[in-house]
Parts: C-alpha cells; sequence; structure tokens
C-alpha cells in the first residue's frame, strides 16, 4: 500500500472505500506478521478505529499516542513510513510506536498505562505555547486499569479541552479481562436526550445565569440517574459504548467527539472484537496476541517448566501462591489457573499492584510466586525495594524474558534487571540455565525465609548436574593450568564462552547460577594473577561484572566484562543483538589474548 495511495485520499473516500482499505490493512498485518511474527490479535481488532481516527483527524499535526503501543501496525500503515513487510526486523520499522522513527508517532510506548499522562503533559505544553490541535490517546488491551493511568484520570476535576480518550475495550489485556472497572464501564452509555437538553438550554437561554441555573439542575440528575458515568466528576464527558468495527456508526460519533473536545474533554467507549478477521485470533484472541513466524504460538521453554513447577509444589502446599500481571500464558501461570484456580491470581496489568499484593501475601502467611516479564518489573522497583526487602519478606520473583528478547526490540529489552536488583539488600539472586535448575531455584527459593529474584530467558539451555544450592558457580570446563576463567550467567552466554574455550586449552568455563550472594568459596580459589571475564545479557554498567569487582579488588585479578552497551537496543534477532553488543567469540578471544 503506497504512501501516496493513503495520504491524499484517505480523507475523501467514502465509507465503502474506507472499508475496503481496512481489509487491505488486514491483510498487510496478516502478511507481515506471518513472516516476522509479532502482536496479532490486538492489531487485527482495531483497525477501523484506526482508519476512522486517520480520516477524521490531521496527523500528525494532531497528536495520537497507543496505549499499549504494540496496537499500532494500521497506524503505521497508514502513516506511510516504509516498508512495512519488514516490521519487527532490524533496520525495519519497531513494533512499537517511535518518535524516531516517524513525526506520526507522538510518544514512544511500550508499555502500559503512560498514555494519559503524556497526553495531558503534551495538552499542558501545548496551550502554554498558544497551539490548537487534538491530543488522542488510545488505551486498549487493559491498559486503561493501569495505575499511571489511574494517576492520570484522578488527579484533577478538569481536564484541558481537546483531549481525547479512545477506550478500546476489547474485553482482554493479553488473557481476558477480570478487572471491576472494565465490567463497569461495559454498562456506561450517554443518552441522546442528555445532548439535546443541553443544547436546548444554551440555544433558549445563551450564556446567563439561568443557562447556568439549569445546567446545574440538569448535572444533579444526571449524576444520581446514571452512576456509572463517573468520568464526568474527573473532567471529562463520557461517550459510549460504539462499534469500533463499524465504521457506520462510528465514523460519525468521532465527527460529534472531535466537536465535543473544542468544549471539555471526551472519553469515547469504543468496543472491538481482539483478533477481528482471523477466525483462529477471534476465537482464542489471548493466545494469538503475539504470535511467531507463520502464526505459531510458541509453547515450552522457561514458561513452561515454572508453570509445571509450581503445579507439583502447589499439590503439596497449598500456601503457595501465584500471581501474574495480566500475563498467564507468557509466564507459564495458565497452567496453575486451570489445576489450582484458588491459588492463582491475575491483577491484570498492574504490576506495581502485584508486588506489594504479594507482600500483604506474605505478611498473611502464604508463600507467594510473582512472575513477570524483566522489562515490566522495571516499574515496580520501589515496591520490590520498600514492600518486599526492606521488610525481608520471602517472596518468590520469577523474571522471564530477562536480556536480549528480539523483534519486541528496546522497550522490552530485560537487560536492567541485574542493575537494580543486586544492589538491593536482603535480595538473593539466581539465573538458571534450563529447565533442571529452573525447578531447583524455585525450590530453594521456597525454601528460604527472604526474598528471591530468579531471572532467565524465553528458552532453555543446556544445565549443570549441580544443584545451585551445592555449587553456585559451576565449572563447566575444567583445565587445571587456567589462566583465564570465562564467567557466564545464563545459557546463551555458556554456549558462547564455552565456544571460546574449546579452542583455547587454558581457559575455563564456569555458570554462574547463584549471583547474591556471591560464591565466596570460588571467589576465594581464584589464582592471584589470572583473568576474569563476565558475560552477561544485561547492562555492563551496574551489571553483574561490576557488582563482582568489589569482591576481586583484592585478589589481584585482571577483570573485564561483556554486556549490554550503554544505550538502548532496537530490534532484530537475538543473534543480532548480541553481536551488536561486542559479545562475540571473535571479541572475547582478543580480550583474553590482551590480557596474557
Amino acid at each position: 500500500m503506497s504512501e501516496e495511495l493513503v495520504l491524499k485520499n484517505l480523507k475523501d473516500m467514502d465509507t465503502g472505500e474506507l472499508t475496503s482499505l481496512c481489509s487491505s490493512l488486514r491483510g498487510e498485518i496478516l502478511s507481515a506478521t506471518k513472516s516476522n511474527g509479532g502482536h496479532l490479535s490486538s492489531n487485527l481488532g482495531i483497525v477501523e478505529t484506526t482508519v476512522a481516527l486517520h480520516k477524521v483527524f490531521s496527523f500528525p499535526e494532531d497528536k495520537i499516542i497507543f496505549d499499549v503501543g504494540h496496537q499500532c501496525y494500521a497506524h503505521k500503515i497508514l502513516s506511510g513510513r516504509g516498508d512495512f513487510s519488514a516490521i519487527r526486523t532490524m533496520g525495519g520499522m519497531s513494533g512499537f510506536p517511535d518518535p524516531d522513527e516517524s513525526e506520526y508517532d507522538a510518544f514512544g510506548t511500550g508499555h502500559a498505562g503512560t498514555s494519559i499522562a503524556a497526553a495531558l503533559g503534551l495538552c499542558a505544553a501545548r496551550d502554554k505555547r498558544g497551539e490548537d490541535f487534538a491530543v488522542i490517546a488510545v488505551v486498549g488491551d487493559g491498559a486503561f486499569s493501569n495505575g499511571l493511568n489511574l494517576e492520570a484520570l484522578t488527579v484533577s476535576e478538569k481536564k484541558p479541552k481537546n483531549l481525547i480518550v479512545i477506550l478500546n475495550d476489547n474485553g482482554m489485556s493479553i488473557s481476558k479481562n477480570k478487572n471491576g472497572l472494565y465490567r463497569s464501564l461495559s454498562k456506561s452509555t450517554i443518552k441522546e436526550g442528555y445532548v439535546k437538553s443541553k443544547k436546548a438550554i444554551k440555544r433558549i437561554f445563551g450564556n446567563s445565569f439561568i443557562t447556568k441555573f439549569f445546567k446545574g439542575i440538569r448535572n444533579f440528575f444526571r449524576r444520581i440517574i446514571n452512576k456509572d458515568d463517573f468520568f464526568y466528576g474527573f473532567g471529562f464527558k463520557y461517550v459510549g459504548v460504539v462499534d469500533g468495527n463499524d465504521l457506520t456508526k462510528l465514523l460519525p460519533i468521532l465527527e460529534r467527539v472531535k466537536t465535543f473536545a473544542k468544549d471539555k474533554a471526551v472519553l469515547l467507549h469504543v468496543s472491538t472484537v481482539k483478533g477481528k478477521g482471523m477466525t483462529d485470533a477471534e476465537n482464542r484472541a489471548d493466545e494469538f496476541h503475539g504470535v511467531g513466524k507463520e502464526y505459531k504460538v510458541k509453547t515450552g521453554g522457561f514458561a513452561c517448566a515454572v508453570g509445571e513447577t509450581l503445579v507439583d509444589i502447589i499439590g503439596k502446599d497449598d500456601k503457595v501462591v501465584a500471581i501474574t500481571a495480566g500475563m498467564k500464558d507468557g509466564t507459564g501461570l495458565k497452567k496453575v489457573e486451570e489445576s489450582f484456580p484458588n491459588n492463582f491470581y491475575d491483577v491484570g496489568i498492574a504490576e506495581e499492584y502485584a508486588v506489594t499484593f504479594a507482600a500483604g501475601l506474605s505478611k498473611g502467611g502464604l508463600k507467594p510466586v510473582v512472575a513477570i516479564y524483566s522489562t515490566f518489573m522495571q516499574r515496580a522497583y520501589d515496591e520490590l525495594i520498600h514492600d518486599v526487602c526492606m521488610q525481608n519478606l520471602p517472596v518468590v520473583f520469577c523474571l522471564d524474558r530477562a536480556g536480549f528478547v528480539g523483534e519486541d526490540g528496546k522497550t522490552h529489552q530485560g537487560l536492567f534487571d541485574l542493575s537494580f536488583s543486586l544492589s538491593i539488600p536482603n535480595l538473593t539472586v539466581l539465573a538458571p540455565n534450563g529447565k533442571k535448575e529452573l525447578k531447583d531455584a524455585l525450590f530453594l527459593a521456597l525454601s528460604l525465609s527472604s526474598p528471591v529474584l530468579i531471572r532467565y530467558p524465553k528458552d532453555c539451555g543446556e544445565e549443570c548436574c549441580d544443584s545451585i544450592s551445592e555449587k553456585p558457580f559451576a565449572v563447566v570446563k575444567d583445565v587445571d593450568d587456567y589462566d583465564t576463567t570465562l564467567i557466564a550467567v545464563g545459557p546463551r552466554m555458556k554456549k558462547i564462552a564455552l565456544s571460546v574455550a574449546e579452542k583455547d586449552g587454558k581457559i575455563r568455563v564456569v555458570s554462574a547460577r547463584r549471583l547474591k550472594p556471591v560464591d565466596s568459596g570460588f571467589i576465594s580459589s581464584l589464582k592471584p594473577g589470572t583473568t576474569v571475564i563476565t558475560l552477561e545479557e544485561n547492562a555492563v554498567i551496574g551489571g553483574f561484572g561490576a557488582y563482582l569487582s568489589g569482591f576481586l579488588r583484592d585478589k589481584k585479578i585482571k577483570l573485564f566484562s561483556f554486556g549490554a552497551k550503554d544505550g538502548f537496543v532496537p530490534h532484530g534477532t537475538v543473534k543480532e543483538q548480541i553481536e551488536s553488543s561486542g559479545i562475540t567469540a571473535e571479541n572475547i578471544e582478543k580480550t583474553v589474548n590482551s590480557a596474557r
């Protein structure tokens, strides 16, 4: 689909032509996702709403913020920014909004909850500068109930004009929404009579005190009759529920909303079908939320091991409970829900709440296990320190997708959890290589009376024979007369380390499975004058190598660290990301030789 066709002709298209355009957009989304993987269900569901927005508003003069950003595919195509078929590949466009990629992306969003706060900031800056454009926040996939969005909603009873919040309600986060707020919103609607009465009063009495009097009476009864319309108290005119997949209904409503918003901020509640246009995606929207190439829904890996192990543990200990923040499939906890629903909690996209909720569960005598992606755990950093570790509560954190994540790119890289976790007192940090070590780590974590963080990538690797508790630092390739020790964190780094050691008879390889507390016995055994090289899927700054340096300072050991550079790693394959960070056998060999 050419940029010229879309940008020049969309405004002139009638409803029938726009409907055909929607079909073409779905075709492009399906084709690109089949080739590259990506977020499928959410993008198929929001096509008509995106087309309607581009029809009614003028981007990039008007500003649009997608929350969560993964529902932006149709917007990317309509804003004509190159070859969409290369999305999520190195050098191609990102799978998330990125202002560096296009002026049509008003704000970078990869995590949920940012849109309304960012939109309010854009509106405040716009008004202070005397500018005049609409700011639209499109909130979907359960992001509306995220704490940051709720803070933005409730911070003031007055909202700026020309602000429109569109709630894309598809009944899902990644999995099906069970949130009380969404259930309440789905019952809300606007009465046509209310709109007509407001216009009639103003038409007859103008801006006189009589108009204000009648408005006050009208609003009083409105609050009594329409109890669900609590958005009025937050400074919004609420409009909904509108079929977001029906252009004949949506377009005229959106035109009215555009006009309404010039006088008062509007929240437009649209209902869409997640996965629309693809039968499998509609029927199994949660499974087709994010897919691999050929629409494959990948199973197995560490997430599978987490689910299987917890089912086994809970079957023997009913005090163990599992918590997810809207991602039971991705974290493996769906198996726990199916086997032990009373030991499972899905709190929706609310990581901060998940962590403090777990702290409360622990205080109450239960044994909580919180499974969250590494990138999303960043949002609960304060809760991890203040609510769990400061009180030394035995809460277990399973951080999936730690390290390089591939095609999701910079918004989802799990490259910072070691930097923020290794500095926290009372916290034990584990890094298993495979399923057996993951199970070992879970059993160990639940046996301790203090907080534990277990981090691992998506896919499993080969593991050691010894248990983590027996040998936190396991020698996986030993050499008697060594001059260099490669200490690897995680399965990918261990594989690279072994490939280097195969060619050099003076290199031994160690797998670090318990990073904190450090294996003091192993540190004591290091030969003075030798070289230690750490390999990790984490930022070098503040990472495991930096942490280890404090223990080697007086050992006359030469230390070098390989990890992610000081910058945000863009999308591409995991292999490309590792190589672009300089973590290659060739570079490690050069470092070894230069240190000798």
